[in-house]
């Protein structure tokens, strides 16, 4: 929310401020939660998530640099063995008191076709680190999403995505992969070779081995505009579908107790460079949270206040090479659920969800994401053989979650939602297996790549293994 936090910071800074000795309460309630011990008792380290759901203190960390050396740790480890990216997931996917395996040594890109405009990268890269080792050969990635910090293989195992009809997720542009196995081997896979574990593993949560090189089909590089702006947010959820259709990404965020929404629209174009300007993400979310600190218990007084800091804002361009716009910095440390119901679904849902925030969360203060995701073939992909819609709600990490599973989670369900694999949600065995068509394919799959379950913490039995 560039544009309307930077105008909450500068124009609804008085009028805030003016009341801020009303939030007292609030001094109590934002105290910083007690941090955990680095070390426990048998001198093991702490690993902790980024939004600080999960944590666990491994035995035993790994990092291998190689495929060859990869699968000899994997078959000598001892379980748990987990993988870890940049630690963005909000669930228990990497906890162990076992293993712990970092792709950190396998970065980079390997080699690139420009014919095919194919790139061979290994699993460990971040995607801040790939745009521009594929910007220096002439490729981008065709899609990104919101924030930039996980590895390839994190984002892919989990499908993280982005946004725009005709944009798969990031696992989309996946055309073959190497995956070391608990059995020692390394398997090389695509659509021709070792298909079944192509299609169940490309999303695949680390319970199928470790991957190690992606083949990605890019795209070349390619100059967009990027425009921000603020609409009242019915005409957002009103035009949406039209707004899918006329853009090459769109995506707004719905801000809690306003009318108002913010835009989010990615075009191709031939217009002279206009770098973005700088992040202003934090300040405006800081500005957002002291609104909802002040005026929680009155929430006529708090639509009226922010309605007025937002109106008549002017909109915010930017025009670059898309690797470079279409991400984001969300430093503002939250916890998020998300999921992704079919898109003729979309707007009745977000109307629900809305609605239920605003009756009863007053603490909510975090806009809601609204993107769209095009169908894939992937058997464990939210977006199997759909074409979808994403709903993400966010609360700062010092408040209040469980509403995430009592009040949102209820609703996302009614409307055919499946979660993100990386967010927060309460589902199990039996829950996924009504969703996925291909879930029992995708797990025999991965029983027979990992029969003594090496690979499954806690939270992977629950969800991989019934009973």
């Amino acid at each position: 929310m560039g544009t309307t936090r930077r105008a909450l910071l500068i124009g609804g800074g008085g009028v805030i401020a003016g009341a801020a000795g009303l939030a007292g309460r609030r001094i109590w309630l934002d105290r910083e939660p007690a941090a955990l011990p680095a070390v426990d008792g048998s001198g093991r380290l702490l690993w902790q998530n980024w939004a600080a759901t999960e944590h666990s203190y491994p035995a035993t960390r790994l990092a291998p640099k190689s495929a060859d050396e990869a699968a000899h740790l994997l078959r000598r480890a001892r379980g748990p063995v987990r993988m870890v990216g940049a630690s963005h997931s909000f669930t228990g996917l990497v906890t162990t008191d076992a293993t712990l395996v970092s792709l950190d040594g396998m970065t980079g890109v390997l080699g690139h076709d420009a014919a095919t405009c194919q790139a061979s990268v290994l699993a460990g890269t971040r995607l801040y680190d790939l745009g521009p080792a594929l910007a220096a050969i002439g490729q981008e990635m065709p899609n990104l999403p919101d924030i930039n910090k996980q590895s390839l293989a994190g984002g892919t195992q989990t499908g993280t995505h982005g946004t725009g009809r005709a944009f798969k997720a990031v696992h989309g542009g996946i055309v073959a992969f190497d995956i070391a196995t608990p059995r020692g081997d390394v398997l090389e896979c695509s659509a021709t070779s070792n298909p079944e574990v192509f299609n169940a593993a490309r999303v695949g949560l680390g319970a199928f081995g470790v991957m190690t090189r992606y083949t990605l089909q890019n795209h070349p590089l390619q100059r967009v505009k990027k425009v921000t702006g603020l609409r009242h947010r019915e005409e957002l959820m009103e035009g949406w579908d039209d707004l899918v259709r006329r853009h090459r990404n769109a995506e707004f965020y719905v801000i809690p107790f306003s009318h108002y929404g913010q835009l989010i629209t990615h075009d191709e174009t031939d217009e002279p460079v206009r770098p973005r300007g700088p992040d202003t993400d934090t300040d405006g979310q800081m500005k957002l949270k002291m609104a909802r600190d002040v005026f929680e218990f009155a929430a006529p007084l708090r639509f009226w206040t922010l309605d007025r800091v937002i109106a008549d804002m002017p909109d915010q361009i930017a025009i670059d090479e898309g690797w470079k716009l279409l991400s984001n910095e969300r430093s503002v440390r939250n916890r998020e659920i998300e999921y992704h119901v079919p898109r003729e679904n979309q707007i009745a849902a977000l109307r629900e969800v809305v609605a239920a925030i605003e009756r009863t969360r007053s603490d909510v203060f975090i806009p809601v994401e609204v993107r769209s995701i095009a169908p894939d073939d992937a058997w464990l992909s939210p977006f199997y053989g759909r074409e979808s819609g994403s709903i993400a709600v966010h609360t700062y990490y010092k408040d209040d979650y469980a509403f995430f599973y009592t009040l949102i989670e209820p609703i996302l369900r009614r409307y055919g939602g499946r979660p993100h694999w990386g967010k927060l949600n309460s589902l199990k065995y039996d829950d996924f297996a009504a969703l996925y068509p291909r879930w029992k394919d995708a797990l025999a799959v991965r029983e027979a790549l990992d029969p003594e379950g090496k690979l499954l913490n806690p939270t992977l039995a629950k969800v991989l293994r019934r009973g």
